[in-house]
């Protein structure tokens, strides 16, 4: 098949996050395969660089002449979190300017269990809007059933997990801050995830206390930033054990998969969340995973009930006591990567 050029929307690192990262794995791979990929940030980025087919737009006005005047053959929106107004109506506009060759993928693994997804209906308005797509990726199966209610037939629903899996780049060195940090603490828990009220930050810097009564030489890594930084600051302040924790603010996805292959134990202690990239990864690393049990956690995760202390002190001393365990060397997977791919020529084919 000739090369092709697809345009995404959606959220662009920095900050990283799960879908950043399956957008950036998306263009990596279609680099790698002599095709074209644009990408159209959504969402405020923290720095902006100078990158080539990267588009940050500053107004509404200027996303949708980006829409109008880019040349390209597949359109893929990308949505994260929830579905608001102002991104049904981009929806809208993306089903009409990807000319029949649009593709929309829904990240929000807990996107199930709202209220909107609870009504959804084939005559409602996102049923409509939703519709219009050529493809719709359901990162879940419980999401596809969601976007079954909303009148989409299986066939254009496909179920595409957005993690890709590797290694940690050899070539990436780890800043000394964070790996002096790691370094000096055991067990080292890092949660990855953000400053965040969802995050749970407070519960985690909270149970850290009772872990130091046992483990003394503890530390907790936070990395992610947000709303909260104030806050947990000066809770660390004072606390009495700040040295035990470290907030490292936003992390470069290479240097995290390094953290997460260096901790003890990874923690994903969460009160909103979907399918974690972050769990996934850290199981590959063979790092061993505490979470807040949501119903959509892999095999092989130690669940917790939402603010279980207890549950929480109890994984850490049982994982300490069997240590950390490695794997060999894994080979790099980007099977569902590569499944976006086929997707797009598919689509392209009009099979």
């Amino acid at each position: 098949m000739a090369k092709f050029h697809v345009l995404q929307l959606g959220p662009y690192p920095p900050p990283e996050g799960g879908v950043t990262r399956n957008m950036v794995a998306i263009r990596d791979e279609m680099l790698a395969q002599g095709n074209r990929c644009s990408i159209i940030a959504t969402s405020q980025s923290s720095r902006i660089g100078d990158e080539p087919d990267v588009y940050h737009p500053q107004s509404a006005f200027k996303l949708i002449k980006l829409l109008m005047s880019l040349d390209y053959d597949i359109l893929h929106m990308h949505i994260g979190g929830d579905i608001t107004k102002r991104l049904l109506s981009l929806a809208f506009a993306c089903s009409l300017f990807g000319r029949k060759r649009s593709i929309l993928t829904l990240h929000s693994g807990a996107y199930p269990l709202t209220d909107a997804a609870k009504h959804a209906s084939s005559k409602s308005v996102r049923g409509r809007i939703f519709r219009l797509f050529s493809h719709i990726i359901a990162v879940n199966e419980p999401i596809a059933n969601v976007f079954y209610r909303y009148g989409l037939t299986s066939e254009r629903v496909s179920v595409i997990p957005p993690y890709a899996l590797e290694m940690p780049d050899e070539h990436i060195n780890v800043p000394d801050e964070l790996a002096d940090f790691a370094k000096q603490r055991s067990p080292l828990l890092l949660a990855v995830g953000g400053l965040e009220k969802d995050y749970d930050p407070l519960f985690q810097i909270a149970a850290l206390e009772r872990v130091l009564a046992t483990s003394p030489n503890a530390g907790l890594m936070i990395i992610g930033d947000g709303s909260m930084r104030s806050e947990l600051d000066a809770l660390i302040s004072a606390c009495g054990y700040g040295d035990k924790i470290h907030l490292a603010g936003n992390v470069a996805h290479a240097v995290t998969l390094h953290l997460i292959n260096e901790a003890d134990v990874m923690l994903r202690t969460t009160l909103f969340d979907g399918d974690a990239i972050s769990i996934r990864e850290a199981i590959y690393l063979g790092t061993p995973v505490i979470a807040t049990d949501n119903g959509m956690r892999p095999n092989g995760v130690h669940l917790i009930r939402i603010g279980d202390e207890v549950g929480l002190i109890d994984a850490v001393n049982m994982i300490a006591s069997n240590g950390h365990r490695k794997v060999e060397r894994l080979p790099r997977d980007t099977s569902n990567i590569q499944a976006v791919l086929d997707l797009y020529r598919h689509c392209l084919s009009g099979s």
